[in-house]
């Protein structure tokens, strides 16, 4: 079953290596520790590669939105650019 913890600095200290072992498994889903009753640190799993990888790429997808008879292959400039003419550097 996963579940969320809560531990003292010094329990987390003593076990620290094991509750690594089981957020790395997703066998917990999130940690709280405390130091003198109050919260010093939240952990929670590290993502999956798939997780990592659709979070990275196509995170903006959906924020961007053109009319549907917008035509994206059409040139945006009236000018040539400067490549066409052989200048590289300016």
């Amino acid at each position: 079953m996963i579940s969320t913890e809560t531990f003292t600095a010094t329990e987390f200290k003593a076990k620290c290596l094991k509750i690594f072992d089981r957020l790395a498994a997703h066998k917990l889903m999130r940690v709280t520790v405390t130091k003198r009753g109050k919260v010093v640190a939240i952990l929670t799993p590290p993502e999956t590669s798939d997780e990592a990888v659709r979070n990275l790429h196509g995170f903006m997808r959906g924020s961007v939105i053109a009319p549907d008879d917008y035509d994206f292959t059409t040139p945006a400039l009236d000018e040539p650019l400067n490549a066409e003419q052989g200048i590289f550097h300016r």
